[in-house]
C-alpha cells in the first residue's frame, strides 16, 4: 500500500512538473483513479492553453484596432490644425475667430486623447516594454520640468526646484512622461501666480520625487478614485482634461515596481509623490 502511494505521488509529481514544462500526455486511459485524474488534468491543460491563445488574439486584435485608429486619424487631424492655423490667420471678425480657436482647441484634445490611448493599449498590451536601467533622476526631473515650462509660464506659475542628484534605477524616457503628466496636473488645476514645487527625498529602498502645488485641491471621496482611467473629480469636471494622465502615470510607475501617492487639503493644496526603487 505504501509502495502504491510512491508511485501515485511520483506520477502525481511528473504530471504536475511537466504540465508546467507544456509537455504533459496523457497514458494509456484505464479505470484507476490515477488514469481518471490524468484525463481530468488533461483537459484542464488543453482548456487553459485554449483561453490563454485567445487571450492572446484578442490583445493582438485590440493593439492593431488602436494602432489603426492612430494610423488612419493622424493625417485628417493634422490638416484640420493646419486649416484652423490658416483660417485663423485671416481678416475674422471677433465670433468667427472664436469659433476658429475653439475648433483648433478641441482637435489638440482629440489628438492629445488619441496618442495617450496608444501609450495605455502599448502598456497594457504589453507592446512596448518599460526597460529601467541606472539613471540620475535629476536629469529626468529637469527633463519634465523644461517641457511643462512654457504652459506654466502662460498661465503666470513658477516651479521650484533644487536639483538633487540620485543614482537609481527606472525606465528614463516613461518616468519622464509619468512625471509630465503629474507637473501637467498640478499647473492645470492652480491659480495665477501660484507655485509649483518639485523635490527629491532618497530613502533605503525607494527614491521620491515630490510634486506639491498650491491649486484647489482633491475632495476627500475623489482621492481613492483619481489614479482611475478616465476618472474626473467633481470640481473639475467644468475644466479642460479627459482623466488619463494620471492613470497614465500609475501604469509607468507600478509597471517598474514603484507606486505613487497622494496627499490633499481642499482649496489648498495637493502633494504627489512618485517612489522609485533605490
Amino acid at each position: 500500500m505504501m509502495f502504491m502511494d510512491k508511485k501515485v505521488m511520483e506520477r502525481l509529481d511528473e504530471m504536475l512538473e511537466d504540465g508546467i514544462n507544456g509537455t504533459f500526455e496523457e497514458s494509456n486511459y484505464n479505470e484507476t483513479q490515477l488514469s481518471k485524474l490524468e484525463s481530468k488534468w488533461m483537459r484542464y491543460l488543453t482548456s487553459s492553453k485554449l483561453s490563454y491563445q485567445k487571450t492572446e488574439r484578442d490583445r493582438e486584435r485590440l493593439k492593431e484596432l488602436v494602432s489603426d485608429i492612430s494610423h488612419q486619424t493622424k493625417t485628417p487631424l493634422a490638416n484640420i490644425l493646419l486649416y484652423t492655423q490658416l483660417l485663423q490667420e485671416q481678416n475674422l471678425d471677433g465670433r468667427s475667430r472664436q469659433l476658429a480657436s475653439e475648433i483648433q482647441q478641441q482637435s489638440e484634445k482629440l489628438n492629445f486623447l488619441i496618442q495617450s490611448l496608444v501609450k495605455i493599449s502599448r502598456l497594457e498590451t504589453g507592446t512596448f516594454q518599460l526597460s529601467p536601467c541606472e539613471h540620475d533622476i535629476n536629469d529626468t526631473i529637469i527633463s519634465a520640468t523644461e517641457q511643462i515650462a512654457p504652459k506654466a509660464e502662460s498661465m503666470q506659475i513658477q516651479i521650484f526646484y533644487t536639483p538633487e542628484r540620485c543614482i537609481t534605477k527606472f525606465d528614463s524616457k516613461w518616468t519622464r512622461e509619468a512625471l509630465f503628466n503629474i507637473l501637467d496636473n498640478a499647473i492645470k488645476y492652480s491659480p495665477k501666480n501660484s507655485v509649483v514645487t518639485v523635490s527629491v527625498s532618497v530613502f533605503e529602498m525607494f527614491a521620491c520625487i515630490c510634486v506639491a502645488d498650491q491649486g484647489i485641491g482633491i475632495p476627500e471621496e475623489d482621492l481613492p478614485r483619481i489614479f482611475g482611467r478616465f476618472y474626473r473629480g467633481q470640481n473639475v469636471r467644468e475644466q479642460g482634461g479627459v482623466g488619463i494622465g494620471l492613470y497614465l502615470s500609475r501604469q509607468i510607475i507600478e509597471g517598474q515596481g514603484g507606486y505613487i501617492t497622494v496627499e490633499s487639503k481642499l482649496g489648498r493644496t495637493s502633494v504627489f509623490k512618485i517612489f522609485l526603487p533605490v
